[in-house]
């Protein structure tokens, strides 16, 4: 077994008390082996020798995903995620060597947020805005948990959507509506459903199509229109092969193979306090053959037992496709 592959045996098996050791061991290996990291890392003033704690690893500026196909190693993707975006912007790639490892992921991340199985669920994706792009990570999620449990996208055929729901809902079988946020208000302004078997995850995004809510608005007209307690929400983007999971609050919990840290907005190299409004930064430990170690452009604040909550973007960064509804 090579170093890479040792690496992601025990990154699909990481627990929080070897998170930071592994995070070390990815930092040397991507520094040695991945040249855009290597040069942002010595821009930094950070090599392997001086970074002793996993708090001090550079974490890259997400931006340099549009302009660099970011990869450690040489080799040739299965596919290269981009991000979705608007009139004159550059879209994000993610060169992903492994499928199988990204879907392993994704379902383990699932499976120990909600405590269920994803291939004992039926799923439904709301996701118009991205469906008709092969490359879209969450479509290409979606579509492989809808493989595992059955179920289908739609598009605006709300009431083929309504149909397929009803009946879960009339043989009581566990189902998951997951969307775009103005596609969830469309079909819950549409619907006369009365949930009580359909969990609903929204994964943000207005994209221009409806007037920017909080994430507590559009929760709250979410569980008004379709009679459930709770929505749930999902936090990923193009760059990372790991989600993160909110249980219906405000706050997200990372896979285990994610984890978040908040920085001074104004010093990249400076971590802030538990409950601070800063910068976030990732460590997406699966992503081995692109970079762990990533400085997004989101805004939030991060708890103590490895939660957080996103706050919206930075001033002057651009609008994204992912989770960005801001708060009250």
């Amino acid at each position: 077994m090579d170093l890479r592959e040792n690496i992601i045996q025990r990154i699909l098996s990481v627990t929080e008390s070897d998170f930071s050791s592994l995070s070390l061991e990815i930092f040397k290996y991507q520094y040695n082996n991945n040249t855009v990291y290597r040069k942002f890392c010595q821009l930094m003033g950070r090599t392997p020798d001086d970074v002793r704690q996993s708090e001090a690893i550079p974490h890259l500026p997400i931006s340099l995903f549009k302009h660099n196909l970011i990869k450690t190693n040489e080799f040739q993707p299965e596919i290269v995620f981009e991000s979705s975006t608007t009139t004159g912007q550059v879209p994000s790639q993610h060169a992903v060597r492994s499928l199988d490892l990204y879907k392993s992921i994704a379902v383990h991340g699932f499976e120990l947020a909600f405590k269920r199985k994803v291939s004992t669920i039926k799923w439904f994706g709301l996701l118009p805005s991205y469906i008709e792009r092969s490359n879209a990570s969450l479509v290409y999620m979606v579509n492989d948990f809808i493989a595992q449990g059955g179920g289908g996208f739609y598009k605006s055929d709300f009431a083929r959507l309504e149909d397929a729901i009803a009946k879960c809902e009339k043989e009581n079988t566990p189902a998951v509506l997951i969307g775009v946020s103005f596609a969830l208000l469309d079909f819950a302004l549409y619907s006369s459903l009365r949930l009580k078997t359909t969990i609903v995850v929204e994964t943000g995004g207005m994209k221009g199509r409806r007037q920017e809510l909080t994430r507590t608005q559009l929760h709250d007209a979410l569980k008004s229109k379709l009679v459930v307690n709770k929505v749930y929400s999902e936090y990923g983007m193009t760059e990372l092969l790991s989600q993160a999971w909110s249980d219906g609050g405000e706050k997200f919990y990372p896979s285990p193979a994610m984890q978040v840290r908040i920085r001074e907005i104004t010093d990249p190299m400076t971590e802030v306090e538990m409950g601070v409004r800063g910068a976030i930064n990732i460590t997406d430990l699966a992503n081995i053959d692109s970079c762990s170690f990533i400085a997004t452009d989101d805004a939030g604040r991060r708890y103590a037992d490895g939660s957080f909550e996103v706050l919206g973007r930075l001033d002057g960064s651009e609008q994204r496709g992912c989770n960005l509804m801001f708060q009250e």
